[in-house]
């Protein structure tokens, strides 16, 4: 039984992003794996098509989706084994703060190009010596008259390259508690004193612009600001739950994406004068797989219907994002190995699945933090 009641749309809309995923992206996954980002134009052609920030209401140039529409999203990129344009990190992560928190001027201005693919966002948490404690940022944020002054380092930046609005974490100067002192602001690309740094290079992802972003007496305007003051870390910890949710249907998509493809090599391929499947090794190998899919599957869509009813799910998806990201990347490892040889050649594309699912255990907070997430709660 369906736990996610899909509608007649919901499947048109599946079948729509496919289609444009088979045209738009496929021909061009090598090309942009060697040059290390997306075009620019790849963005803007999803928002023609509507494959952007879909949920966003019809006033500011959305089509006002429910959230199944972001769950189509996530599985379908997933499912071409290609990480470069992650329209989800936009869509489903980045722009909801600016959706929640930001004043309706800063909505009007920027939702509609975030819809259209004009904007392209990015987020800036992490730095050098601070990720998973956001209290221990040092980025600072100086009221200087109608103007806040920015400085310090962020790394780790998806989307850092192309982005056309940063939203960044930083620290108000003089505000002792670390947690109230957290805030978060809007900052354009060109401005003065924001500097894109290098483009980190990375096992996997590799057509994901990742950087290092500096800022040095970066000067924004106050209404920049989003949301109150001092709610910064609030307001990170509150969208936390669906960051961690879309990472985790990400990665559960991964899992069904690689167990696919080698259930389809090992019925093809041939050993002894019989296909491996018919191993029974092999044929118990892929259904201990089949079966922690499975339970992903499960776990994961009641976890979709709750978010969609507004329940507060922050430790189930916390547990569902360490668990279906390690099983992921067993899946990935086991699947590795039943490809041989070939599979470590570039050429399948279990390799790119495999070095690809691995940072799903680290982003969006790493397994560990997860764990102790759900300790605590469990008064452990």
């Amino acid at each position: 039984m369906d736990i996610i009641p899909y509608a007649e749309e919901h499947r048109i809309f599946r079948d729509a992003v496919r289609k444009f995923l088979d045209r738009e992206v496929v021909p061009h996954i090598e090309e942009w794996e060697e040059a290390g980002i997306v075009p620019r134009s790849l963005w803007k052609k999803a928002g023609e098509q509507g494959l952007l920030c879909m949920w966003v209401p019809e006033e500011y140039g959305g089509m006002g989706a429910d959230f199944l529409y972001s769950v189509i999203m996530t599985e379908e990129t997933t499912k071409t084994n290609f990480s470069g344009l992650t329209a989800s990190l936009h869509s489903d992560i980045i722009v909801p703060y600016l959706a929640t928190f930001g004043t309706e001027e800063q909505k009007k201005k920027y939702l509609p190009g975030c819809v259209s693919g004009d904007i392209i966002t990015a987020i800036a948490m992490t730095e050098p010596n601070a990720g998973s404690d956001l209290a221990a940022i040092r980025t600072t944020a100086a009221e200087d008259g109608d103007a806040i002054v920015l400085n310090g380092q962020k790394t780790f930046i998806s989307n850092g390259i192309n982005c056309d609005l940063l939203i960044l974490a930083a620290k108000n100067t003089g505000v002792e508690n670390p947690h109230k002192a957290v805030d978060l602001f809007l900052v354009e690309a060109g401005t003065p004193g924001f500097e894109k740094g290098k483009q980190i290079k990375k096992i996997g992802w590799r057509s994901q612009d990742t950087a290092e972003l500096y800022f040095s007496d970066c000067r924004i305007p106050k209404a920049n600001r989003l949301g109150a003051k001092g709610s910064g870390f609030f307001n990170l910890m509150v969208k936390l739950q669906q960051e961690r949710l879309i990472c985790a249907i990400g990665a559960q998509a991964a899992a069904e994406y690689m167990l696919d493809i080698t259930i389809k090599y090992c019925k093809e391929r041939t050993a002894f004068g019989r296909p491996i499947s018919r191993f029974q090794h092999i044929s118990f190998e892929i259904v201990e797989m089949a079966t922690e899919v499975k339970l992903g599957r499960a776990f994961l869509d009641k976890l979709v219907m709750d978010h969609i009813e507004g329940k507060n799910i922050a430790v189930d998806v916390s547990m569902a994002k360490f668990w279906i990201t390690d099983m992921a990347f067993r899946v990935a490892d086991r699947c590795l190995q039943l490809h041989g040889g070939y599979g470590y050649c570039e050429e399948y594309p279990i390799a790119r699945a495999w070095r690809d699912i691995r940072v799903t255990r680290i982003f969006a907070g790493s397994n560990e933090i997860m764990k102790t997430i759900a300790a605590r709660f469990m008064g452990l």
